[in-house]
């Protein structure tokens, strides 16, 4: 309000409506609705709930002024190691596409006005197929492979998102391998972005850079680089200068504004080049209303953000999504009976006495046990990077021998958080029941198992699950369901009476 033109602010944010806090990527609930990763969405398989979802969030962002959802993420999972794998629907390009389209009318509407959120789909062609899963965030993930030749299933979710009026596109971090594009982050490829995503597919919208391409920055107390990859030994008005040739609209994470007054008054950049992105940008502001109503109202955001309506379809999904993988001898649902001891592992037993349950603080003492798990991951690098599960799927010696020595004590029930593909044969086949999950509390667990109130497993997997580490190595990384003799295919899922929902 004190700048000459008074040109409003859009306040854009990364998803928060789950579980996972991630610098970078994604943000915990807190006093938002608590829904499970976009996995569990695509578990349910259900267009009209993943639009009820969008609807829900394009709500309560509306409520505190969030005007730009940095989502949905569509990159399709055909790397098991993807980094990422948790905020995407999985491995199936045509089930992405279906979602992103739902997503995208919640979220905007029949049109882009005064009540949407605009979206902003990334990230373009897909960064699914990462070397090695390693996120594109750093050096050692800066690769897109495609040596299998499927980028164009990669494309199938964006060619559904532009359809669907998506407003935004973001471009991947990465560099593609193995195409006929130039070996240079997508975000500085001009064949990638005004070829392919703007002339061939059609795309008229904002292309959004992702975070801090030109400059490097202090993250958690690190520098980390920019992510100019293949054109590291650029200085940062040459990379500014790349990303404007390539046909980006908008600079992600910069605050560098003085490169672009410096390229356009020593001549480098017409400043009608300029006009063409500011003129999208201020049309976006326009058409969202921001000019004519620029203030949210506190009290009445208090009222919205978390609401019981919002927050009770946020804990039925939780519920819904579970995916039940084995239920060895009809061991699911548990129906506790007098004098039935449980014992917790990986959560607090209060949980339990909280149902009434008795509890013991020895697994040998118990009739069921109980143990919560997350896909294995290895934190490697500088803090910021320890945020991203990169690295191996399976549990190594020292942790197979824990969990052997606790279901030797009792039958027990598994629950782990499927946020990539784990690799857990050993579990699956020792454990008396496992359970996949994508984002949820240990109440919804626990109604799931005991089906209080019906609670029951409701998801498929949207990805398959590996049988080992030797297949996950040696399956091309562009490539769909090329993981050999995995151990849970794609879809799989059971219900309470041993039936698969989904051969």
């Amino acid at each position: 309000m004190q700048t000459r033109l008074k040109i409003p602010v859009t306040i854009a944010s990364d998803p928060r409506h789950a579980f996972a806090d991630t610098v970078g990527s994604s943000i915990a609930s807190g006093q938002f609705s608590k829904f499970p990763e976009s996995l569990g969405i695509a578990a349910l398989r259900d267009p009209v709930l993943a639009e009820l979802y969008a609807t829900i969030i394009r709500e309560e962002y509306l409520a505190v002024g969030i005007r730009n959802a940095l989502q949905p993420q569509i990159d399709v999972v055909t790397e098991p190691r993807m980094a990422r794998s948790g905020q995407t629907f999985g491995e199936d390009a045509n089930l992405t596409a279906s979602m992103v389209v739902a997503l995208i009318k919640g979220f905007q509407g029949e049109e882009l006005g005064l009540n949407s959120v605009s979206t902003v789909t990334k990230h373009f062609p897909g960064a699914g197929p990462s070397r090695n899963g390693n996120d594109s965030h750093f050096a050692t993930g800066k690769d897109n492979t495609y040596y299998g030749e499927f980028l164009d299933y990669h494309l199938i979710p964006f060619k559904a998102a532009i359809a669907a009026g998506g407003r935004q596109i973001m471009p991947s971090y990465a560099r593609p391998i193995g195409t006929k594009y130039p070996e240079v982050a997508f975000g500085f490829n001009k064949p990638v972005i005004t070829g392919l995503l703007r002339e061939e597919l059609g795309f008229k919208g904002i292309v959004v850079s992702d975070w801090g391409l030109i400059t490097d920055q202090a993250i958690l107390g690190v520098i980390e680089p920019a992510r100019a990859w293949g054109v590291e030994n650029t200085t940062e008005s040459e990379r500014a200068k790349m990303v404007l040739d390539a046909g980006v609209d908008q600079f992600g994470g910069e605050i560098r504004t003085g490169l672009l007054i410096d390229l356009v008054t020593s001549g480098q950049i017409p400043e009608s080049r300029l006009d063409i992105s500011v003129r999208k940008l201020l049309e976006e502001k326009f058409l969202l209303g921001l000019f004519d109503h620029r203030f949210v109202d506190p009290e009445a955001a208090e009222k919205v953000v978390g609401n019981a309506y919002f927050a009770r379809i946020g804990n039925e999904t939780q519920r819904r999504a579970y995916t039940l993988l084995t239920n060895q001898i009809n061991t699911l649902p548990l129906r506790p009976t007098d004098g039935v001891k449980f014992y917790a592992r990986g959560f607090n037993s209060s949980y339990l006495e909280a149902r009434g349950l008795q509890t013991v603080d020895q697994p040998y003492k118990a009739d069921f046990c109980f143990l919560r798990l997350s896909t294995p991951y290895e934190a490697r690098g500088s803090p910021f990077r320890q945020r991203y599960h990169e690295g191996r799927l399976d549990f190594n010696t020292s942790q197979k021998a824990s969990h052997s020595e606790l279901f030797n004590s009792c039958p027990t029930i598994v629950d782990i958080l499927l946020d990539r593909p784990a690799v857990i044969p050993e579990i699956a086949q020792e454990a008396a029941a496992l359970f996949g999950h994508y984002g949820a509390s240990v109440d919804a667990f626990l109604d799931v198992v005991f089906n209080v109130d019906g609670w029951k497993p409701e998801g498929r997997l949207p990805f398959d699950m590996p049988r080992s580490m030797e297949a996950v190595e040696g399956q091309v990384a562009d490539v769909p369901f090329d993981t050999e003799d995995p151990l849970f295919r794609f879809g799989h899922g059971l219900s309470y009476n041993r039936t698969a929902l989904c051969g």
